[in-house]
């Protein structure tokens, strides 16, 4: 058995992570923040798929909240195998007209509740000699979008943070990667006008939007041990957005 936990795991990109790890035999900690029903519903679904589980209720930008989240699921199965850092939001606003309400919003939890919950998993690792740590980036990490001014930092700075952890954490047997995927098919594509989206779509050589479950096949696939010599990259899923 192996243990995977993934935030923000209610909806979108970590939900279909959450279900692929749950039907490919990994034992999932859902972890939301708010909705949980939807949560439970992740939950029903990897059973169904005969996985098992657990959801746990968790606001990643608090540290107490983390500490009691690993502490639990420590307790419950005795070893964690794989976190996937996901939870985040993004804020769309030129960076003139931005409050410091959102801006706090966003590096509290786009990349202090990263190195939250990678520090208390990876105290876990470090002591196991294993593990596989995930973080959730974006293209705009490395890719200029008017109006992402902070959300790409976060991402920029997760990516820096991924390469560095990975260099930390090495001698001790745990890998750290980073997956940045460009436009996804999630409820935020959603709040995107149609004639945006036929714009943004004509940049992209695949002509399509990515969806949540290629980006969970990535995920998956970074999980096994057969890639245990890939640690400390920035994976690039976008169709070729970004060439």
């Amino acid at each position: 058995m192996k243990v995977a936990i993934v935030t923000g795991a209610s909806r979108g990109i970590g939900r279909a992570c959450a279900i692929k790890l749950g039907s490919c035999g990994y034992t999932v900690v859902v972890n939301y923040s708010s909705s949980e029903a939807k949560a439970q519903e992740v939950l029903d679904i990897i059973k169904a798929n005969g996985g098992d589980g657990m959801i746990y209720k968790a606001d990643v930008s608090k540290l107490d909240e983390v500490k009691a989240l690993v502490k639990t699921v420590f307790a419950t199965y005795k070893q964690i195998d794989v976190l996937v850092n996901n939870a985040g939001i993004a804020r769309d606003e030129f960076l003139l007209t931005m409050s410091s309400e959102n801006l706090d919003k966003c590096f509290d939890l786009n990349v202090k509740g990263y190195f939250y919950m990678a520090q208390q998993v990876g105290l876990k690792m470090f002591r196991k000699k294993s593990g596989v740590i995930i973080n959730m980036s974006s293209v705009s990490g490395e890719f200029s979008i008017p109006g992402q001014t902070v959300y790409s930092a976060t991402k920029g700075a997760v990516n820096q943070f991924t390469r560095t952890l990975a260099k930390e954490m090495a001698p001790y047997g745990v890998r750290c990667n980073a997956v940045a995927p460009g436009f996804i098919l999630t409820e935020m594509m959603d709040a995107i006008p149609e004639e945006k989206k036929e714009e943004y779509i004509k940049h992209i050589p695949e002509g399509r939007f990515g969806t949540v479950e290629d980006v969970a096949e990535l995920v998956y696939t970074l999980c096994d041990d057969k890639l245990s010599y890939i640690t400390g990259q920035v994976i690039t899923i976008d169709g070729g957005l970004s060439l």
